[in-house]
């Protein structure tokens, strides 16, 4: 109902549009209508109206409500069924519960803000309102539990093409998690699947994007290390380049269905930004500092130590040394 009042608005941009001609379409009464104008207006949709005239859209809201999505949207499940709210804890909590209900495999949560934002290693991640895409996506695949956390490296590949789509042919991937502009953080990626030995029962994705974060909102100790649309200085508008987003997530997903892995983490390798650089590994069991060689089938870091020995990382943070000899 309400789409259809916003369809109205949108299609009559320069034009009032009546109470009575809306109420007709949509066979409701006038007061819905009115009700249902009073919940956009409250969404950030600016309507003015008058007596006798009806109702005039002026300004749209940038927000990736329901609303907004619906006709932007270009995949074929992957937010068809969309969960939308301006204020959550963590979408990846919610996404977790809705997938243990049983939504459907493409599901999104997303949100406007996020009060409780989570990075890998349980760190926070910093979502305020209106500035970055928040959202974890529902999945429900067929191949072995084995290979699930080389989703988070899928992401990476599928979200560096929508990148340079969106015109930001800069951005790269830092194992495991992370894409990077130059030196500064512009994504990150927490993947967290449920299921048994033999096979999955969901992966909820949750990636956070910094879009429109200026570098006046970043704190001092930050300014060097936080990347954004906004500070890359490319304008975007946050529902289209969601829809390009969710898109070539669903592509690189179905790929990774239809032919396993290999292919994908060739395009990883491509798309690095770690590998053939020197780094220093903050592994669980002890630091190591040597080249990055490979990536494995697994999505294993291979890295060659000072001493010629090999060391295949299989979770761990990294640092690139700069020119200057640090990390």
């Amino acid at each position: 109902m309400r789409d259809e009042i916003l369809d109205f608005l949108k299609e009559n941009r320069d034009q009032f549009v009546s109470g009575q001609a809306m109420s007709e379409a949509c066979h409701v009464s006038r007061t819905a209508i009115w009700k249902h104008i009073e919940v956009l207006r409250k969404r950030g949709y600016v309507i003015e109206s008058f007596t006798k005239k009806g109702y005039r859209l002026l300004e749209e809201p940038n927000l990736i409500s329901p609303e907004e999505m619906e006709g932007v949207l270009q995949t074929k499940s992957f937010g068809r069924y969309y969960v939308y709210e301006e204020r959550l804890d963590s979408t990846n909590s919610i996404a977790k519960a809705l997938a243990m209900d049983g939504v459907p495999e493409g599901t999104v949560v997303c949100a406007e803000e996020q009060s409780s934002g989570r990075g890998r290693l349980s760190r926070g991640w910093y979502s305020p309102y209106g500035k970055g895409l928040w959202f974890s996506l529902i999945l429900r695949p067929k191949f072995l539990p084995m290979e699930a956390s080389k989703c988070t490296l899928m992401a990476g590949v599928a979200l560096v093409k929508a990148f340079r789509t969106l015109g930001l042919s800069e951005a790269g991937i830092k194992w495991p998690n992370d894409i990077l502009v130059g030196s500064r953080k512009m994504v990150g990626i927490l993947t967290e699947m449920n299921g048994t030995m033999e096979e999955i029962n969901y992966i909820v994705l949750g990636i956070g994007i910094n879009t429109h974060t200026t570098i006046e909102e970043v704190s001092e100790d930050l300014k060097d290390k936080v990347m954004s649309f906004a500070i890359a200085g490319i304008e975007i508008d946050r529902k289209e380049a969601f829809a390009v987003i969710l898109k070539a997530l669903e592509d690189q997903y179905e790929k990774v269905c239809r032919e396993g892995f290999d292919s994908t983490l060739e395009e990883w390798k491509e798309y690095s930004v770690t590998l053939y650089k020197e780094v220093l590994v903050k592994a669980p069991d002890k630091d190591y500092i040597g080249y990055a060689k490979d990536l494995d089938r697994d999505g294993n870091l291979i890295v060659q130590l000072e001493d010629g020995r090999e060391e295949r990382i299989i979770a761990g943070d990294v640092s690139i040394r700069s020119t200057g000899g640090g990390y």
